[in-house]
């Protein structure tokens, strides 16, 4: 075997004419040599002047403000927030409300886990709609079932994991968690969404869209009846013209009353195909209007697979040239080993079409949950940002249809 030259890479693969013999301390280079220097310039006591040159010592340093009690939340998330989840949080502050915020972006918003029921419908939903930092949803039916509780002047309590089940259950109380409310606050909310489904405008098929956009006129009724404001994300979408789909129509108790009203004869109807191309109308609008789509996802599953999906309708079944979603921001607990959609990737959403690879850079995960990181995400950018104009992409659902099938017709 021929002997090494100079340059030739030496023990351990690593190229000497990287690393050299020189003052610089590398992990790759002579250890003895590295030692003697620093050795030599502590007895000296001469200051350490770091070689910070690599490309992956661009980061800001890590050097956050005392906590003092008079920090602001903006102040604590981008002075406090270094590193691990919260560092991850703080991106997640960031690329929504620098990016995803800027006017040309239209903003989608998943939602999973019992959400509404916590109070994050009235504390960060309702104002981030009413700011134009929300401009369409998909939510799972519970959380909008359960939103319209607070709509109807209805009422959900803290309560205590240790209670027994069974003496719930003898006292007529339900429990989310470390939720307590009324058994009767089913019943009620079942009676409502009943008598308003039996009116005639609900009897056709229509898009999960066009059903809430009618739920939340009859529960925005409601709230001025009783006098309240701000308490249902339904009633909030409907007067800001914010379109909100549900992935799964029949597995909530508003689907289930849907149902129960079949059997009496109603002829109320959620079209499943109408709300696939509506969404991806909404992210092909965007694209073809010289915008761009973002997507925020708060848990994972159904939903979020629903609002990626766009993507792969629009390119892979439609025929129609596209890249994918520009910015993607989740908050979720859950594994990327398990194979389960609530923690695949944005980097595996790549594959699928359904994240633009040249916008990988400004994709963020945040393990978390997300009682904790919506109120600070929230608190965040409307610190950070003005309100922007509505959209109200809900009145443009047609237009938007009308560029889709143009664009299907291209593609044929």
């Amino acid at each position: 075997m021929a002997k090494g030259k100079p340059g030739d890479r030496a023990r351990g693969g690593f190229k000497a004419s990287r690393h050299g013999t020189g003052q610089r301390a590398s992990a790759a280079g002579p250890k003895s040599a590295q030692k003697k220097a620093a050795e030599a310039r502590e007895a000296a006591g001469k200051k350490h002047v770091a070689g910070e040159t690599s490309r992956y010592l661009r980061g800001a340093k890590i050097s956050p403000r005392k906590i003092d009690g008079t920090e602001t939340v903006v102040q604590l998330v981008e002075g406090t927030f270094q590193a691990y989840n919260s560092g991850r949080l703080r991106e997640a502050c960031q690329l929504y409300t620098e990016l995803m915020l800027a006017k040309d972006v239209t903003v989608g918003l998943t939602l999973t886990g019992a959400l509404t029921p916590a109070g994050l419908g009235m504390s960060c939903l309702i104002p981030l709609i009413e700011a134009g930092f929300v401009d369409w949803i998909i939510s799972t039916g519970a959380n909008l079932y359960h939103d319209t509780h607070f709509g109807l002047g209805l009422s959900m309590h803290r309560g205590n994991t240790a209670a027994s089940d069974v003496s719930l259950r003898e006292e007529g109380v339900v429990r989310i968690y470390d939720i307590f409310f009324d058994y009767d606050v089913l019943l009620s909310t079942d009676a409502f969404f009943r008598k308003i489904i039996r009116a005639p405008e609900f009897q056709k098929p229509m898009s999960s869209a066009e059903f809430h956009w009618l739920c939340g006129k009859y529960v925005a009724e409601r709230e001025r009846v009783l006098g309240i404001k701000n308490k249902s994300l339904l009633s909030a979408a409907y007067r800001c013209g914010v379109p909100v789909y549900t992935s799964s129509p029949g597995d909530s108790s508003i689907g289930m009353n849907v149902a129960a009203l079949q059997l009496e004869g109603y002829a109320c109807t959620i079209d499943p195909n109408q709300d696939v191309n509506e969404t991806a109308s909404i992210v092909l609008g965007a694209k073809r209007g010289g915008g761009k789509s973002a997507i925020v996802i708060m848990g994972g599953g159904s939903p979020k697979n629903f609002a990626l999906q766009t993507e792969p309708q629009i390119q892979e079944v439609l025929g129609i040239d596209e890249k994918g979603h520009d910015y993607f921001l989740q908050v979720t607990d859950a594994r990327p080993d398990t194979g389960g959609l609530s923690g695949a990737t944005p980097a595996e959403a790549v594959s699928w079409g359904k994240i633009d690879p040249d916008r990988l850079p400004d994709a963020v995960v945040c393990y978390l949950d997300s009682t904790i990181a919506l109120p600070l995400i929230t608190s965040y950018a409307l610190a950070k940002r003005k309100p922007r104009k509505l959209r109200r992409l809900y009145d443009k659902r047609e237009a938007n249809m009308d560029v889709l099938r143009a664009e299907f017709a291209k593609s044929r």
